[in-house]
């Protein structure tokens, strides 16, 4: 039954990822007066690196910190597109990540001590692993500031929407007892826990061209705050253009920090991605 909701819940975010999207760094010509419209859907060679904060059990004072890395991958579904009238633009994003992480521990475990918070770190976590989901969109709308032969630039403002569920397991060598009494942190255990978050955003997008009509250097850079205390993603690529459209390559880092003891503590997704956009 959780397989078949968990694969209900992909082909939905799929499906939201096709109707939200009209492309993160779009760059075409705006010299006539009509609207111009593109579409991109790619690929993203996803990894995620951070640590997630949990209480256990819930309200009972008890917290795990959970370390992940970058050595394990998944590909992520995407699609971005624009709509575009002379300087102005209209453009979204959205994203579908699904990742099984076996490179995960529990770093270091908190209890509720009579000055605070009381840390204790864990000498072996001999196994588990953690698995995320997540759905990002992002819409915004954006003005050319700058366009010549070499170079085009625009600022944008807007909001990004990122829904994510994290699970983690976990298998220590032992029981962890803290400095109170009845304070225990079992020896195994899985917890779960969802989060909604909205933030505004700013930022720049543009490309570099490498002489010629065909080949640039296509970037996005975008910083925001609301539901976090900082997110901000970075985009950097090589493309090249056909009559139709364009197909590139990039690199996409997209990062994420709650504050305090929320879930994600400097939680990132990175990795590359490849794509075709198609101009009408």
């Amino acid at each position: 039954m959780q397989s078949s909701n968990r694969g209900r819940h992909r082909v939905a975010a799929y499906l939201l990822a096709v109707a939200c999207a009209v492309p993160a760094f779009a760059q075409d010509a705006a010299s006539g007066t009509g609207w111009t419209f593109a579409v991109e859907p790619y690929l993203w060679l996803a990894g995620v690196d951070g640590t997630l904060k949990y209480d256990l059990p819930p309200g009972g004072g008890g917290g795990a910190d959970v370390g992940l890395t970058l050595e394990d991958l998944s590909f992520a579904f995407m699609l971005n597109g624009e709509a575009r009238k002379g300087n102005w633009s209209v453009f979204a994003d959205a994203a579908y990540v699904d990742i099984d992480s076996s490179n995960s521990e529990v770093t270091s475990i908190r209890f509720a001590g009579p000055g605070g918070q009381v840390e204790a770190t864990v000498d072996v976590d001999a196994g588990g692993g953690t698995s995320i989901t997540g759905t990002e969109v992002a819409l915004a709308g954006g003005y050319t500031v700058a366009r010549g032969s070499a170079s085009s630039l625009d600022v944008f403002a807007g909001a990004r929407y990122f829904t994510l569920e994290a699970s983690t397991s976990w298998y220590l060598d032992a029981e962890v007892t803290g400095p109170g009494p009845g304070q225990t942190f079992e020896r195994s255990g899985t917890v779960s826990k969802r989060v909604n978050l909205w933030d505004g955003i700013v930022g720049l997008r543009g490309a570099l061209f490498l002489g010629g009509e065909h080949w640039s250097l296509p970037f996005l850079l975008d910083v925001g705050t609301g539901s976090t205390e900082l997110t901000w993603q970075a985009v950097a690529g090589l493309a090249y253009r056909f009559s139709w459209g364009d197909v590139h390559v990039a690199y996409r880092h997209l990062a994420y920090d709650m504050g305090d003891d929320k879930l994600l503590q400097s939680f990132s997704l990175s990795g590359p991605a490849v794509g075709a956009r198609f101009r009408f």
